[in-house]
């Protein structure tokens, strides 16, 4: 910081300044009556520089060199060695003196030296001539008996004892902004803190159309949530604090078609995007709302928000409108309804809008693609140790499951002993064997040479033991959690404090290598292998006590609404082709108990078997012994469907000639591949791979009418794996989970709903119609899915011209309320027997045939912006 010139009349006045931070200065500097530190000196206003000054050590700051010139007053006990020219100078007294003297004495510069005054007491130490420090006054919560000072006492009693009122006030409530007065259309901040992004709230108390709500999701929930216990006049944050919103002057602009026909001719959009529009503007001014409105709260200064008028209600136009955003920063856009670098009317209409008043936004911008890099470690295999045959190890297995299982919810004192205190001896407790009651041996030692692995570091020179029983052979080895302390081979034990950082961290999309690498890199010593980690970490997962319920508290555990979709990234790193037949006895039915327990055994018995030694218990992909996840609730019996084996070896090729690998859903999914595979399959396909993404995707579909061009367009989207299919509820919770191994196809999600307990009423899939087709042939006496084949009505030429004119509506009222009296062989939760399969929206128009059109959701206002159909991609999208 630079010091400020300061007046005459500021230089005149003598300064109280520390001692304690005064640095060796120049010699001009040492001749002068001062000693200063240089951090003091600071700028202070005209009031605070004509008095004297006392400052304190630790605000003392830098002052300017006509500053240093005056004589100040500096403590005695700060003064460090200066030179002979600085001992020479009027000394400086202490503060706590200087505030002792009266108010002329203080007007007065007080100017000895250091070292005179030493001289005339020479018997005396600076520090004996300060004044005793009285002892502070303390005072005692009688609520929490915690002892603090008397001045913090209330202060701590209206921090911790008092209970707070949320309630929105003049001096705090959210900043928002009216947007139509009409019908009460409002702009309020999301929250207090963060990014002030603004949401919609609307709050109409008078006329027909009263409504008071907010958009946002958990305020839906805390409003149905109040509606149900009764508390009726309850109202979010959001909505309060419209009582404060200010009055503003409605403004008369429009958007032009001057201005619109400008933005056609500079190619930002087409002549059918402007047809779009001009009849989106048409229809908001027959519903007398303006068509996009600048939002000023919340904005920043690379951040722009356009309030853009949205006819159809839906799960991201709650309110009748779109947030849009556009960050100048980035040059990009943001819309609810739509894909990152996807257009939509909704951003094209904000377009509009910022180009008619900000036309010095539009500035064509390149932009850069970063490619990520990511390292993995290298397997690590650790010492042979000394796993008995495999009957004893099972029996081993079998008795830590049962009676070594860790609990979900440890206590505090064990996790606390997990991070500092750890034995040196690792002795199983055990002293009397489970199985014939026979008196155990005495320990037998493994190894001294194994490694604690905690979130500190590495603690080497470990032992580990194992007893035995000698009259039926049962090995027990150390298994103690209470120690908090996890054993995984007798080598490498991690503390649960450890295992519950790398829970955390995999569930917030942090790699266990990178854990480990920080832990190095903090620790400065190497750990075990990642991978040797991860497995560590796994055969504690599968000892903890867990119970994989998988269900939701809002749906319960037959959800009527379920969302279908597929993770492509899922891989195995066996080739399909290895993959061995089925018996000719497999009906297509697996047992979901056993194969999972198996699969826990399998992940156990990596503590015995060391990486690259066989193991017996190990689970390898097969046709006939391959397992969906489904909750025991949810699931019919144990018994669920797997006939994936059906995809290679089916006798009756008619079943899946519905199944929509079509050129179109290649085509599709071309789009999600990264532009370096998309141009090395151009390569591979003899395609030219120069140019923009969607130029390669648009020539490979053109080409793939070529049956060679077509397989390796196939094999390089689902060849290589079949994915993770999953079912949820739209409220974002999976009931169903399964592995595929071969491409995806409706096969998969009808196994999963054949094999639970209620076929649920709506079914919402990307690619509908192939599923329905699958799933009915293969219940042919009593399809799942009717009427109309799942459709919403009867697929005549005038239901299917009304839904494409927006004209149809389809009410199913037990989707809101349960049907009475109740159908046969119905749902338990609509009370309804009729099965639906819809398509989400970004897929709706995929299909080229048109009865399809009778499978919107918008066609159901039970459904429309209460489902969120992208739930399951925007769950894929979190997993990294």
């Amino acid at each position: 910081m630079q010091a400020q010139p300061q007046s005459s009349a500021q230089q005149t006045q003598p300064q109280m300044t520390s001692v304690r931070q005064a640095q060796p200065q120049s010699s001009a500097q040492q001749t002068q009556p001062q000693v200063t530190s240089v951090r003091q000196a600071q700028p202070q206003s005209s009031a605070q520089q004509t008095q004297p000054q006392v400052t304190s050590v630790r605000q003392a700051q830098p002052q300017s060199s006509a500053q240093q010139t005056q004589p100040q007053v500096t403590s005695v006990r700060q003064a460090q060695p200066q030179s002979s020219a600085q001992q020479t100078q009027p000394q400086v007294t202490s503060v706590r003196q200087a505030q002792c003297q009266s108010s002329a004495q203080q007007t007065q510069p007080q100017m000895t030296s250091v070292k005179q005054k030493q001289a005339q007491s020479p018997s005396v130490h600076p520090l004996q001539s300060l004044p005793k420090l009285s002892a502070k006054k303390t005072a005692t919560c009688s609520q929490c008996n915690v002892t603090l000072l008397a001045k913090n006492l209330r202060t701590h009693i209206q921090r911790q004892h008092t209970d707070r009122v949320n309630a929105m006030t003049p001096e705090k409530h959210l900043r928002s902004q009216c947007i139509d007065g009409k019908i009460g259309i409002f702009a309020v901040e999301k929250a207090f803190h963060g990014q002030a992004i603004p949401i919609h709230v609307i709050k109409n108390t008078w006329g027909p159309n009263f409504r008071s709500a907010c958009e946002l999701d958990q305020c839906i929930s805390n409003a149905e949530y109040a509606h149900i216990t009764g508390i009726l006049p309850f109202e979010c944050c959001h909505v309060q604090s419209l009582c404060f919103c200010k009055q503003i002057e409605e403004s008369n602009f429009a958007l032009t078609e001057n201005s619109l026909s400008q933005l056609v001719q500079e190619k930002w959009f087409g002549e059918a995007r402007k047809i779009q529009l001009l009849k989106l503007q048409r229809e908001a001014n027959v519903a007398e709302t303006p068509l996009s409105f600048h939002v000023t709260v919340g904005s920043s200064s690379t951040k722009c928000f356009i309030s853009v008028f949205e006819p159809t209600v839906s799960y991201y136009s709650r309110m009748g409108r779109v947030m849009v955003t556009y960050d100048k920063k980035k040059n990009n856009w943001h819309c609810p309804c739509a894909k990152p670098r996807q257009s939509c009317i909704h951003k094209a209409t904000a377009k509009w809008h910022l180009f008619q008043t900000i036309p010095q936004l539009f500035k064509r911008l390149k932009c850069s693609e970063v490619s990520n890099t990511v390292h993995e470690d290298d397997d690590a295999c650790c010492h042979d140790s000394y796993p008995p045959n495999s009957a004893t190890v099972k029996k081993m297995m079998e008795d830590m499951l049962e009676h070594k299982k860790i609990p979900v919810k440890l206590q505090q004192d064990i996790l606390q002993k997990s991070k500092h205190a750890f034995p040196k001896h690792l002795v199983p407790e055990e002293v009397e064997c489970r199985l014939c009651k026979g008196v155990l041996s005495d320990p037998v030692l493994i190894t001294c040479r194994a490694k604690i692995v905690s979130f500190n570091g590495l603690i080497q020179g470990v032992s580990t033991y194992y007893k035995l029983c000698h009259k039926c052979n049962h090995i027990y080895r150390y298994q103690e959690w209470q120690d908090g302390l996890h054993n995984f081979n007798d080598h490498v034990i991690l503390t649960l404090h450890l295992c519950l950082v790398l829970r955390n961290s995999l569930q917030n999309h942090t790699a266990v290598g990178r854990v480990v690498r920080i832990i190095e890199a903090t620790e400065g010593e190497s750990l075990p292998k990642g991978d040797l980690i991860m497995q560590a970490y796994l055969h504690f997962e599968a000892l903890c006590d867990l119970d994989y319920m998988y269900s939701c508290v809002s749906c319960g555990y037959s959800p009527s609404t379920v969302i279908m979709d597929l993770h492509k990234k899922g891989v195995f790193s066996i080739p399909v082709s290895e993959i061995p037949s089925p018996p000719l006895d497999y009906d297509g039915h697996v047992d979901i108990e056993q194969f999972w327990n198996a699969v826990a055994m399998d992940v156990i018995s990596r503590g015995f078997y060391p990486s690259g030694k066989e193991n017996p218990f190990k689970i390898s992909p097969s046709y006939h012994y391959w397992s969906p996840w489904i909750g025991p609730k949810t699931r019919g019996s144990t018994m669920v469907l797997n006939t994936e084996n059906a995809k290679v070896h089916s006798l009756d090729g008619g079943i899946d000639m519905d199944v929509p690998l079509t050129e179109e859903r290649l085509g599709d999914e071309l789009l999600h591949l990264k532009i370096a595979d998309l141009k090395k399959l151009c390569r591979q396909c003899g395609v030219d791979n120069v140019g923009s993404k969607m130029d390669l995707v648009l020539r490979l579909r053109d080409k793939m009418s070529n049956r060679v061009t077509y397989n390796k367009v196939f094999e390089k989207i689902w060849g290589a794996s079949g994915g993770v299919g999953v079912i949820m509820c739209p409220c974002g919770i999976v009931y169903s989970i399964k592995f595929n191994l071969r491409a995806e196809s409706p096969r998969d999600f009808t196994d999963l709903l054949l094999s639970w307990k209620n076929f649920p009423n709506v079914t919402i899939y990307d690619y509908p119609r192939g599923l329905v087709a699958h799933t009915n042939k293969r219940q042919q006496e009593c399809p799942p899915f009717h009427p109309f084949e799942g459709r919403v009505q009867d697929p005549t030429t005038e239901n299917i011209k009304q839904a494409k004119e927006g004209k149809l509506k389809v009410h199913l009222p037990w989707l809101a309320h349960k049907k009475k009296p109740a159908d046969p062989d119905c749902h338990p939760v609509t009370g309804s027997s009729e099965h639906y399969c819809l398509c989400d929206v970004f897929h709706q128009s995929n299909s080229r045939d048109e009865r399809d059109v009778l499978r919107t959701i918008g066609l159901v206002p039970e459904l429309a912006g209460k489902v969120n159909s992208q739930r399951a991609e925007q769950l894929f999208s979190e997993v990294k």
